[in-house]
Order: structure tokens, then sequence, then C-alpha cells
């Protein structure tokens, strides 16, 4: 029934927008002086318009592709111009027409200035194929961004400035995408649902965000893969897996088509771990995007993805050294079973985008999103603490010689979900004032969802520790393992249910931007409003119908200094997150259909510096200094716990939070033609629960440093080396899951980790083969190796608890991150 209804969604109407761009600007002479009724056309097009008396000249031109441009007047030389524009950019030309033409370069164009008035930070798709990373591609690049945490490398999840994995939303193409929800552990995740190689801009806001985008609290990825030219093909292989896409255009190039395959195997990194074991992690996705314009004004896309994820997990044994020097431990764990745990998930869209005219362009889009994920588990641990020998030069440093404490713990899951999710949407972009310099614009959209869950949850864990049987922490006096406990036998953790629920939602949003002029100052303002209606009804659920709206704004200036190059913004907003599934279950499993949206007031204050520093030689480097001070007001705080990347809920909305800091990123050429940046961040946020006053969030990672470098090496500069490096101060959650929060408050140690990648250039844009070489057939070809984690450095994800009968105490156990790591790589593409 679920392949069917994803067949009959994928066939109702959907859409690409063929986006336009605009190219604006006034016509001068050589004297200066404006030129009236030149004319302005794409060449080999009909596209054309003529500037006013005041030279001033308005241009709406196809997006995503090259196209050249011709300026021209009698008594003057034609002028030729070539372009490639980002969709909705708006670029300023001002051409000089003479009786001498200068040969003008082609030249890529982004929407650049919209985004830096809207607080938007643009990513390189080159920079993101290059930085090395454990788990390399789009998030990869986010951690190295202020106020943007994560402590796992195995993982794709971050955290955004005190908000948590489910607070974030991530668009491809303007389509909103999922991830699974059962995964508990990064080195489960496998592949981010972002293919790197299909990709054509990022953007990514990390607060104070537009009505357009939708209901969350923290931030807002914003991909757009892109359309294909010509035939193209690429590899990048690497002990980790193996990277292939191949793309191409057909029908005069009415139509471009993209395929990404990709293949990871974690191995490599789950089995360096303390953990001695037998792993298969395999995870294996495939990713298409075709376009095909039915006519200049109108555009259908499709965006499809299939994900099989594989996780067979068979530990053997383990220990964990901790302590100190003086008072060394060890913690021995001998295995029995193993976790067999399998994702799949299936994505497809389709999106149509029509041009009423000039101005007008309404876009329809149908999604269907389906996840079956099993989560089965039974893993029997049998521990021992003892104290290690610390002799240096004895044959058995290491090893245990005294044990002191005993006990063992099950760990049992039979978790199984089902999740079908389908949307309607409709967005339409109204462009006003198309004779003016000012730029006025209404956007507008609608959007159905879908949401059908069946989830069926069995897990438990039981201790036992010098033959007692450990009682839940809840159990009023316990004092186990310390004194026996007379009755019935009982797991320390344990949740069960069977949900079978449906959501459905309505949202709607409308928003106003427009930009001019003060003066000579350049002023941007943006204002919209979004709506979310939702209802949560299933078997043995009371059917729950909640309404919210949420009003945003923004406000920016560009002074008009002569000497410096400044932008102002502000940014603020009533934001609310309705519950998605995940929000809507408690920690037992059951599922509380009442739960309210969390709501959140958004204040942030932005400054964007542009400058150049020139060097000794006299050389000029750009730069950008970009900094933001925020504060979040929350309310209806949906509280959890948080284990390695798995959230459990508490679903009562019993708190309120805030959360402030400032984020300041340096961005620009360290090193001539490379682009590298230094990221800082301060954050607090702290919750307060049932009014017992305010403690740390589970995110409250208080300093953040990053630093992400390119560099070549100056007598051989096609050896180029690229670090991604990441400092952090410690985390809350080295307590108990299971325990009261206001009992612990411990912190884990700081995270401080290093990746590098070398790589030799053998032909890029920069390098070309010569004539008759086998390179000739390489647009680009390197080889090269990466370390990840150079400093092995011993980071910390949580802390094992154990209980030792003989000393009446619990011992926190690190649970350790990957250590040191090598790997080859090798990147071609045709």
């Amino acid at each position: 029934m679920k392949n069917f209804l994803l067949f009959i969604a994928l066939l109702i109407t959907g859409f690409l927008h063929a986006q336009n761009a605009v190219i604006q600007g006034i016509i001068l002479n050589e004297n200066n002086q404006p030129i009236p009724n030149a004319s302005i056309k794409v060449a080999g097009t009909t596209i054309g318009t003529a500037t006013d008396d005041t030279g001033f000249y308005r241009l709406v031109v196809p997006a995503n592709q090259k196209i050249t441009i011709v300026f021209s007047s009698i008594s003057y030389k034609t002028a030729r111009q070539n372009f490639e524009l980002d969709g909705r950019a708006i670029f300023e030309f001002n051409p000089v027409l003479s009786t001498v033409i200068e040969q003008i370069v082609e030249v890529y164009i982004s929407n650049t200035k919209t985004r830096e008035f809207a607080g938007i930070i643009n990513i390189s798709p080159t920079v993101i194929k290059t930085i090395p990373g454990a788990q390399p591609g789009v998030e990869n690049l986010l951690k190295s961004l202020p106020g943007v945490s994560s402590n796992n490398e195995l993982s794709t999840q971050y955290t955004v400035r005190g908000g948590n994995f489910d607070e974030n939303l991530v668009y491809i193409n303007e389509i909103e995408v999922y991830r699974p929800f059962l995964i508990r552990s990064g080195q489960q995740e496998g592949l981010s649902i972002v293919n790197s190689d299909l990709v054509r801009s990022v953007d990514f806001s990390a607060g104070g965000f537009q009505s357009k985008y939708g209901d969350k609290l923290s931030s807002v990825l914003d991909i757009n893969y892109r359309r294909p030219t010509e035939f193209g093909a690429g590899v990048d292989a690497s002990f980790l897996g193996v990277n292939a896409f191949v793309e191409g255009t057909a029908f005069a190039k009415a139509a471009t088509g993209i395929l990404g395959v990709r293949y990871r195997n974690n191995s490599l990194f789950v089995n360096s771990r303390e953990t001695e074991a037998i792993t298969r992690p395999v995870f294996v996705d495939a990713q298409t995007y075709l376009t095909y314009e039915v006519s200049p004004k109108f555009e259908l896309s499709f965006l499809g993805n299939i994900a099989i994820n594989s996780y067979e997990f068979e530990p053997l044994t383990s220990q964990t050294n901790f302590g100190t020097v003086d008072d060394a431990q060890a913690l021995i764990i001998n295995y029995d079973g193993g976790e067999d745990d399998q994702y799949e998930t299936y994505f497809g869209a389709v999106k149509a985008s029509y041009d009423v005219n000039e101005a007008l362009n309404l876009r329809f889009i149908s999604s269907v999103y389906h996840t079956k994920e099993q989560e089965h588990f039974d893993i029997l641990g049998r521990y021992r603490i003892g104290r290690p020998n610390t002799n240096i030069g004895g044959d058995d440093l290491g090893e245990v010689d005294f044990t002191r404490g005993i006990g063992s713990e099950l760990d049992h899951g039979r978790n199984d979900l089902d999740a079908l999710i389908v949307s309607l949407e409709h967005k339409g972009t109204l462009e006003l004032n198309l004779d003016k310099k000012e730029n006025d614009q209404l956007d507008w959209g609608i959007k159905f969802n879908s949401e059908d869950i069946r989830d069926r949850l069995r897990e438990y864990t039981v201790i036992d520790s010098a033959g007692f049987n450990v009682r839940p922490p809840s159990v009023p006096a316990n004092d186990q393992p310390y004194f026996s406990y007379v009755a019935p036998l009982e797991s320390f953790e344990s949740a069960r249910a069977d949900n079978d629920v449906q959501v459905t939602r309505l949202q709607a949003f409308a928003q106003y931007s427009s930009r001019g002029y003060l003066g000579d100052h350049e002023v941007y303002w943006n204002a919209g409003v979004r709506s979310h209606t939702w209802n949560v009804d299933g078997k043995d659920i009371q059917s729950t119908t909640q309404t919210v709206f949420s009003p945003r704004g923004q406000v920016a200036i560009k002074p008009y200094w002569k000497n410096t190059n400044m932008l102002f913004r502000f940014s603020t907003g009533l934001y609310y997150q309705p519950p998605l599934y995940r929000e809507l279950r408690n920690q037992q499993g059951t599922v509380i259909p009442d739960v309210k949206a969390q709501k959140s007031v958004h204040f942030v204050l932005g400054n964007d510096w542009s400058f150049n520093w020139t060097t000794k030689d006299g050389e000029k480097r750009p730069f950008k200094l970009t900094s933001e001070a925020y504060y979040k007001d929350l309310t209806d705080v949906n509280t959890y716990t948080l284990e390695n990347v798995r959230i459990r809920y508490r679903a009562n909305n019993n708190a309120e939070a805030f959360a402030y800091g400032l984020d300041v990123r340096l961005a620009g050429e360290f090193i001539k033609g490379t682009e590298s940046w230094i990221s800082l961040g301060y954050l607090r946020t702290e919750e307060n629960l049932d009014d017992r006053g305010f403690i740390a969030r589970p995110t409250d990672q208080r300093l953040k440093v990053a630093f992400l470098f390119q560099d070549y090496v100056p007598n051989i500069p096609n050896l180029k080396a690229y670090i991604n490096m990441v400092y952090s101060s410690g985390l809350p959650g080295g307590s108990p899951s299971y325990a009261d929060p206001y009992d612990f408050q411990f912190r884990l140690s700081d995270y401080f980790r290093s990746d590098l990648g070398i790589q030799y250039v053998l032909v890029d844009d920069k390098k070309k083969a010569r004539a008759g070489s086998w390179l000739e057939n390489f647009e680009e070809l390197s080889i090269g190796a990466q370390i990840f984690n150079i400093f092995d450095r011993q980071n910390q994800i949580s802390n094992l608890w154990v209980r030792d009968v003989a000393s009446s105490a619990q011992y926190a156990v690190p649970v350790r991150l990957t250590p040191r790591v090598f790997n080859l790589r090798l990147i071609a593409r045709l």
C-alpha cells in the first residue's frame, strides 16, 4: 500500500523552478555620463530591455546557465559580458561604453549581497570536497563555523547555539528532507543526506531566519543541486568507500541529469576503538536530480534518493584504562551477543515552476519520504574493575593484576519503525518595481503534510553486580548492590510501547522584502509571518489539534562610507517548533498527543566588515570579519536527555530556558588563492525545570575555537594541504542518563580534534595536461593521504557508570571516540 502511495504521490504535479536572476545598473560613457536608450540583450534570445533617461536598466535573465549580455548604443562600440548567475541573484553591473572596448572575462555571480543582508553564510562546494574529516561533506564544514557544535566525528548531526539535533532545518532544492528516527550512535549513521558531488550552492543561517523557512528553533541549511551543462563524470575513492557521479544533458540541453552513488564502510574507524569487535558497517545510497524545460516558462524536475544502511556489530572484549597515575583503574568487559541495525529510506520529490510573466513565478512541489528502521540487539557484558600494572619497564604493562569488583549487564532491544511522510506544497514569488532601482519582493506558500508512523518499542537493561540484581534508580532507598533488596527481579531500565500515530499539518507563510536606498545608504528589510496547524491522532490516542503563529523580521543597512565596507543587520522573531513524532514520545515510549510547540524569541545583531589586507609585498588580499551577538528566550521547553546522538524527550513542556552568546569568524586569503577561516564562539544556555532553578542544558558548550586552513608548498604548488581543527569546552553529560539532572551536573572533558589532508594535484583547472598525454582525458586528477585526529587525542563522548560493591562507589568510565587513523584518497573527474 505504501509503495502504491509513493507511486501516486510522485505523479502528483510537483516541480523545479527554472529560476531567474536580475542584472541591473547604469550604462555610462567615457565621461561617466549616463547613456539613455541603450540596448541590453541576452545573445541568442529575445530577452532584452533598454536604459531610461538616467541610464538605469534592469534585466531579468535565466539563472544557473552561461549567458552573454550584449550592451549597445548608437555612436558607441558594442560590449559583451559573460555571466553565470545563481537563482534569485540580483547583480549590479555598470558597463562603460567607449571607442575602446576592454576584453572582459567570464564570471560566475552568486546572490552574495542578498545573502549578506539576510545573515546567511555561503559555503563554496569546492571547499566542502577538499576539507578532511572522518565524516566528510557539508556537515563536516558546518562544524568549523561559530555557533555550530558536534563532539562526535562519526556523526553528521550538529547543534546550533544551544539547540539540539532535531532543531535544524535541511532543504535540498526547496524540499525539506529528514533523517532516520532510531539512530542512537554516530557510528550507525553512515552517509549524510547531502551528496557533496551534486552540490551547487550551500547557504546556512544560524538563527533569525526568514518566514519562508520552516518551523524549527535553531538553524537552516539550504542546499541547491547543480544542473549540468555538458557530460561529466567523477570518482572519489579511499579506504572508507567510494563516491561516483555522472552527469549530462539531452534534447538540445532542455533536459539535464546528474546521478550520484556512494558506498561507505566505517570499519576503519570502528575497529580502531577500544572495543575489539566483528563489525560490518556498510552504507549505500543513490541520488539523482533530473530537470526538463518543457518551455521557456515551464520546467519540471525530480529529486530522488535511496539509502540502505546496515550496521552489524558483534563486540568481543574491551579494556578501558582511566583514573590517575597514582590511582589507575581499568574496566575489562567480555561480551556475548551482538547488534543488527537496518535503516532503509526512500525519498522522491517532483517540482514544477511556471513563470507567468517577468515578475511572477509559481512553484508546486510534491514529495514522499518513507523510512523502514530496525534496531535489534542482545548484548551481554561481563565486566570487572581492577588495577592495571603501571610499571613502565614491566612486561605486563597495562595488564590487570588485581580485581576489586565484578558484574554483568544485559542490553536487549527489538525496536522497529515504519514512517511515511507525504507533502504537497505551493510557493510563489512576485517581484515588484521592476522598472526602478528599488527591489521589492513578495513571497508566499502553503504546505500540507501527512505523517503515518508505526512504531514498536521493546528495550530493557538488566544489571547484576556481585550477585545482586540492581533495581531501577527510581526505587526509593535503592542501595543496591551494596544491600540486597527482597522483591521480584526487575530490569534497571525498561521501555515498551506499540504506537500507531497519524499527524497532519497545514503550514502557510507570507513575507515581504525590500531593497532600496536611504540617501546614499543601501537598506534591506524583510517582514513575514508563518502559521502552523497540526493534528495528532491514532490508535488509543485522543485526537488533538493546535495552531501557532510565527512573526519574523529583519533589517540591514550598508552605509555609504568611502573607505570602509560595513554592513549592519538586526533580526528578531517568534519561532515555534511543533513536535515531530520523536518529540511526542516520552522516555517510556508513550505518545503524548497534547505536547505543545516549543517557543523561542530570537534577537540577533550582526556586523560584516569586508576589507583588504596588504602584505609586505604590497599585495592586497580580501578578508571578511563577521560578528553576531544573539539571545534566545525559550518557553514550553520539551526537555530531553542526550546519549551519543540519541535524544529521549520527556514530552511534558515543563521548562523554560535561555541561550545567549557571541560568534566571530574571520575568513579570507591567508594564503594567496585559497579560502581559510578562524571561528570563535561563546555560548551559555540553561533551563529551569518545574521552577527548580536554572541548570546547564545538555548542549551548554561554553567555548569553541575552530580553524580551517588551506595551503600549498611554495616550490611545489600542486602539493596542497588542508587542516580542519576544532577545540571546544566540555559538554554536560558526564552523569548517568537516568539521573536527576539537579543531582548531577558533571561535564565531559574538553574536545580537541585536528584532521589533516595532503593532496598532490596532477590535473585541475589551473594545471592542464599536455596534448597527447593520457592525463589529457581528465579535468581533475589528484592523489593524497589523510590523517584523522593527528594528535591522537582521546576525546570522550560519554561515561559508562559502573558500581563496585567492595568500595560502595560508582566509577565514571570514559567512552572514547576514535584515535588516530590513516587513509589514502584518489579524486578523478572527466
